[in-house]
């Protein structure tokens, strides 16, 4: 059995009322953890020398000892209680949540390496009001907070970022390396700025978590489906401590290290414009006479008979796609990662601390694609359109022009970060600590993209198949001929085609130094009173460069463009695609994704260009020098009542940011030039809670709190990057650019909390809270046309650019409840039910820009907020008895919007259709030192899907991801 220890969980600035009491008695916590503990836990979850739930009373964590009734904490409750399992943790993560001042949800580790889940994310989205999406890559890789995806990120409360980025990769961070996460959906001034949606503070483990030695080895062999492979995830941590006559040092060293071979597979449609019903014709953006027929867009009726003014007469039109395809991506990653902590208290009155963070990552993949034009108006039968509609169904044509295209990919991240600090008692009312914290971050990636082309002689799409959301494609074989015409292996009939080069290099740096100080208070209104300097200086450089080509506009390229002339260069993509559950080919030829990675010299001269890297593009680099200085100052108050207790927070934070942003401006139509803009920010962050106690087990929140989110170093640059159109055949270009106008976005926020802890690991909650949101950044694409650059980059385009939208709301709802029930039949003691229900109504007014001058700006248009699900749900069924620990789990969200599709006809919004997940983790403890695992994710194997606003008509795409399997063994001593 492991003692269970919160230490790892610093209190915050924000933590218990009474800290005062609790400061008092900290300086003998140490000396209490070392009595003996009483190993006799009563059925119902006591401590039967102390009378208290087990989970109230840790070694080395005075926040944690239970004083919820307002009596002083004392010593004498202190003790070592020799607890484990799922119900402790729990327990642990809901005292994190009812201590804390904040609104906060955690998770909390109760052994080391406990977490079923293979990164930060996994681990997450079991929290109330936490959303996760997108599982491409054999993994859960992004987070939201009540719908909102902007979230401040720390490592045991430092700041901390991935190259140019403004927050981590949570992703990157094994889960093995977890002593817990808090989630904090409030915030104090005492709290870095940054995330309106909130803040996630990852907990690694100290030395002084652990009362001596200490060894743990987790090791998993997690088994995925979809690429029939089994990969490890290891971790070891080694850790002690040692009293010697100059105080009491500790060591430790926690290393992980995570691979994951990974297969995604997707099968899409292409977006719906309007041709012409006589002939199947593409209609033109602009009739002949001048006159816009198409507004790029803009939804236009799907009603049968529907017509457009072309050319000063109305014509009959219907929607038809202009392409699908399916993705058939494959890879491995793997994400070393280390934490190393040096402590050294040489009084009882002072503490030093030396730490090193390490998170790595290292990705190939090769992402395949087989792309079909499917709107050629040669046809050899008849269409078929949805009943009642204009929009097409099924459409079977001659001569389609196909192509597939593997983009072979590496990427390499190392981010580092060091801190060291120390805090001094310098008397019994009054502590200090400070950090200085430096950090660093590398980002390097590397593409290469061989497309290869052919055209088939007959082709047959249902964009719908049985209304399953899923499109189906086939090729029919030529039964005259000796070919057989399906086989999209067969490298005959196919030449080479566009080839792209593309490189890039991304990294940052920060230096950090903070002091904070805490003054307790005796015998008054006002208990605490803290303050708190800041200084962070922050740099962040990026930098990239791409070319393309057409293999047959390159002589030397042209005079060996037949696939069947490079034997070393094809291959088949895998295999068995989508498991049989959609018509579409099963694999198709690409290129071999490592010979494209080893073989760059080869490609480049076959293309014509010389065969070293790619040079930098100008309009791809930015560097930003960035200082803030920030300042807080807070208090923290209590008062009793013949009502009930009260007691709070109120503070202020003040924040100024001196910006320097340089970048490369367009000086003529082939030269760049350096450029930069300066801009300075001050903002006042006000927060205050209140939280009401009639009962010791009955409290209600009462918090307001402003915060804000600056843009991230990207969306500042100016440069605009153009890519012209190429092997789409479309009519017009794609064009990205920054915005160094951004402003921060600012949040008002307001939570109200009813919470009732019935038990000692039971409660039920509900919370409502508003969000009023100034300036969300905003994509926004319009129509341009671009003259002042070389003759193959001018063109039409669409640009796509960061706005500040106008204000917007997000209100909900949240509800749950952890409950284990002790009067239960014998063979049910140890069950447990937790729930959680979130709901959110949101919405954004974005600008619109008038149609005939795309660069004005004429007013705004209210829209729902990207990426928010009206609704959420977790539960989980958790059971403990005996050396067997199971906890099962199910997790839904409901539709939310994606984002927007500029190019076409079709709604502009695009909708996923909503995810769920069942993950299964079981534990048997085999010995006190030795506990096998077995984990399951996926188990239901869920389909995704997406949408242009209406699922049936313009649906877009179906995804298929892996299950996975894992089993492991957890040893400690």
């Amino acid at each position: 059995m492991a003692v269970v220890s919160l230490a790892a969980a610093e209190p915050s600035a924000a933590q218990d009322s009474t800290l005062a009491r609790e400061h008092r008695d900290q300086q003998t916590v140490t000396a209490a953890a070392t009595t003996p503990a009483c190993t006799n836990i009563a059925a119902d979850g006591t401590d039967c020398t102390t009378g208290k739930p087990a989970g109230n009373a840790t070694a080395a964590s005075p926040a944690a000892v239970d004083n919820t009734d307002g009596s002083d904490s004392g010593n004498d409750a202190i003790a070592e209680i020799v607890v484990t399992g799922i119900r402790n943790s729990l327990t642990k993560a809901l005292e994190i949540k009812r201590d804390n001042k904040q609104i906060v949800d955690a998770i909390v580790a109760e052994d080391i390496g406990k977490f079923p889940d293979n990164n930060v994310v996994e681990a997450l989205q079991r929290v109330t009001g936490v959303q996760t999406t997108n599982r491409a890559g054999g993994e859960v890789s992004a987070v939201t907070i009540r719908g909102l995806g902007d979230v401040n990120t720390t490592v045991n409360g430092r700041e901390i970022f991935t190259s140019t980025g403004r927050s981590v990769a949570l992703a990157d961070i094994p889960a093995s390396l977890l002593a817990g996460v808090n989630v904090y959906k409030t915030r104090s001034a005492s709290q870095i700025e940054g995330g309106i949606a909130g803040a996630i503070d990852v907990r690694t483990f100290r030395p002084f978590d652990f009362d001596g030695f200490k060894l743990g080895l987790a090791a998993r062999g997690i088994y995925a489906t979809n690429t029939e492979r089994t990969d490890p995830n290891v971790s070891v941590l080694l850790s002690d401590r040692w009293k010697t006559d100059y105080g009491d040092f500790g060591a430790l060293l926690n290393i992980g290290y995570a691979k994951t071979r990974f297969r995604d597979e997707s099968i899409w449609n292409g977006s719906a414009d309007p041709y012409y019903a006589n002939n199947y014709e593409r209609i033109p953006e602009y009739g002949s006479d001048g006159e816009l027929a198409v507004d790029r867009g803009t939804p236009i009726s799907t009603a049968a008979g529907s017509t457009l003014r072309v050319n000063g007469a109305d014509r009959e039109y219907v929607l038809l796609r202009d392409a699908m395809g399916g993705w058939n991506r494959f890879g491995e990653r793997t994400r070393p990662a280390a934490n190393v902590s040096l402590q050294w208290a040489p009084t009882q009155r002072s503490e030093y601390y030396l730490e090193a963070f390490y998170d790595g990552y290292r990705n190939t993949d090769s992402n395949s694609l087989l792309f079909a034009f499917v709107n050629n108006n040669d046809h050899y039968q008849d269409p078929v359109l949805f009943p009642g509609t204009n929009v097409v169904k099924e459409n079977y044509v001659n001569n389609p022009y196909i192509f597939t295209s593997t983009q072979a990919q590496t990427g390499q991240t190392d981010s580092y970060q060091y801190a060291l600090g120390g805090k001094w008692d310098l008397s019994d009312t009054f502590t200090l600590k400070s950090e200085a914290v430096y950090q660093t971050s590398t980002y390097h990636w590397f593409n290469q993209i061989q497309d290869m082309g052919s055209v088939r002689p007959q082709l047959a799409v249902d964009f719908n198949h049985n209304n399953s959301g899923t499109p189906a494609l086939v090729f029919p074989d030529d039964p005259s001929t000796s070919v057989n015409e399906s086989d999209l292996t067969n490298p005959d009939g196919w030449n080479l085609a566009w080839y792209y080069d593309q490189k890039g290099r991304d990294s940052g740096d920060a230096w950090t130094w903070s002091t904070d100080g805490d003054w307790y208070i005796e015998d008054s209104f006002f208990q605490k009173l803290q303050f708190g300097l800041r200084l962070d200086r922050r740099t962040a450089t990026s930098g990239a460069g791409d070319r393309s080509a057409d293999c047959a506009a390159v002589a030397v390229c042209a005079s060996q463009i037949a696939v069947s002339d490079h034997p070393d260069l094809y291959r088949s993509s895998p295999g068995s695609y989508f498991h049989g559950q959609a018509i579409f080919p099963r694999k198709w030829i690409i290129a071999g994704y490592d010979y494209l990675l080893s073989h760059t010299a080869e490609s480049r001269a076959r293309y014509g260009f010389d065969t070293g890297s790619p040079a930098m593009d100008p309009s791809r680099y930015f560097d930003i020098d960035e200082n803030t200085y920030a300042g807080y100052l807070q208090t923290d108050f209590e008062r009793q009542t013949r009502i009930g207790d009260f007691d709070g927070q109120v503070g202020v934070r003040v924040v100024h940011a001196e910006t320097d942003l340089g970048y490369n401006e367009l000086v003529d139509t082939n030269t760049w030039g350096p450029s930069g803009q300066t801009k300075s920010r001050t903002d006042v962050l006000p927060n205050g809670v209140i939280r009401f106690h009639p009962t010791d087990k009955l409290m209600a929140r009462l918090a307001y709190g402003q915060t804000i989110s600056r843009p991230s170093f990207a969306q500042l640059n100016p440069a605009m990057v153009l890519t012209p159109p190429s092997s789409t055949a479309a009519t017009f270009g794609y064009a990205t650019s920054g915005n160094p106008d951004l402003k921060p976005t600012k949040a008002k926020t307001v939570d109200l909390s009813l919470e009732y802890y019935f038990a000692q690991s039971s409660s039920v909650y509900a919370v409502l809270f508003w969000r009023n949101v100034d300036g969300f950044i905003y994509s926004v694409d319009r129509s341009i046309q671009v003259t002042d650059r070389s003759d193959t980059l001018n063109g039409n385009y669409v640009l796509t650019s960061p706005q500040n939208a106008g204000k917007g709301k997000l209100n909900g709802v949240e509800i749950g409840f952890q409950w284990f029930p002790d009067q239960v039949p014998g063979w049910l003691h140890g069950i447990g039910l937790l729930g959680s229900y979130t709901s959110i109504d949101g919405n954004t007014k974005d600008p619109v820009y008038d149609e005939t001058d795309t660069t004005d700006r004429i007013g705004t248009e209210t829209n729902p907020l990207v990426g928010v699900s009206k609704w959420s749900y977790s539960a989980v069924l958790a059971y403990e008895r005996g050396p067997v620990s199971a906890r099962l789990s199910y997790v839904d969200r409901s539709k939310f919007l994606t984002g927007y599709n500029y190019c076409c006809s079709m709604p502009t919004q695009v909708y996923s259709e909503g995810e769920a997940s069942m993950d299964l983790s079981i534990g048997y403890k085999a010995t006190d030192k030795l506990t096998l695992t077995v984990d399951a994710t996926n188990l239901t194997g869920e389909i995704y899907h997406d949408y242009y606003g209406d699922p049936t008509l313009f649906n877009l795409g179906t995804y298929h991801y892996s299950r996975t399997y894992a089993l492991g063994l957890r040893y400690q001593l």
